[in-house]
């Protein structure tokens, strides 16, 4: 219902003045929190994508790590069983040195070669064709059921 008053013989609706520049201030406003959630939105996003490519440098420097003691590894284990042959002349002293060199190759090849290139193809295709397999066994949890797991692990402490 609008109230309706008489001003130097015009009519003129109250809630009309004051109404326009709410409804306006009220799009602004809303506008504002739309900008401001997205500009957070997009900087949570950066900020997982950062932690993300973190977390994967430092898995790719952990396997390079590894890949450095096993080559060490390696190197000393042919030398031993080269020593051993020239000394023995035995081929079964050179057996340990079969599946040493594969363990190295694809150490080697997961730290400085195309390895993770062709894991994030086979991602890719898993993710394009074959999402079933990405299922969680139960499904997502909801809030109700992440709320009664707190619950009980406060319960058992």
């Amino acid at each position: 219902m609008q109230l309706e008053v008489k001003a130097e013989g015009n009519k003129s609706t109250m809630g009309g003045i004051f109404g326009k520049a709410m409804d306006e201030n009220f799009k602004k406003n809303q506008e504002f929190m739309l900008t401001s959630q997205r500009a957070q939105l997009e900087r949570q996003m950066a900020m997982q994508n950062s932690l993300r490519e973190q977390q994967m440098a430092i898995q790719i420097a952990r396997g390079r790590d590894l890949f450095h003691w096993w080559a060490a590894f390696f190197a000393v284990a042919a030398t031993g069983s080269l020593a051993g042959f020239r000394k023995t002349k035995k081929p079964v002293t050179l057996v340990p040195l079969l599946p040493l060199t594969f363990i190295v190759g694809y150490l080697g090849d997961m730290a400085y070669g195309s390895k993770l290139e062709r894991i994030k193809v086979e991602a890719g295709r898993i993710l394009e064709s074959e999402m079933q397999l990405l299922d969680l066994p139960r499904s997502l949890p909801t809030i109700e059921d992440l709320d009664r797991q707190r619950d009980e692990l406060w319960k058992r402490h």
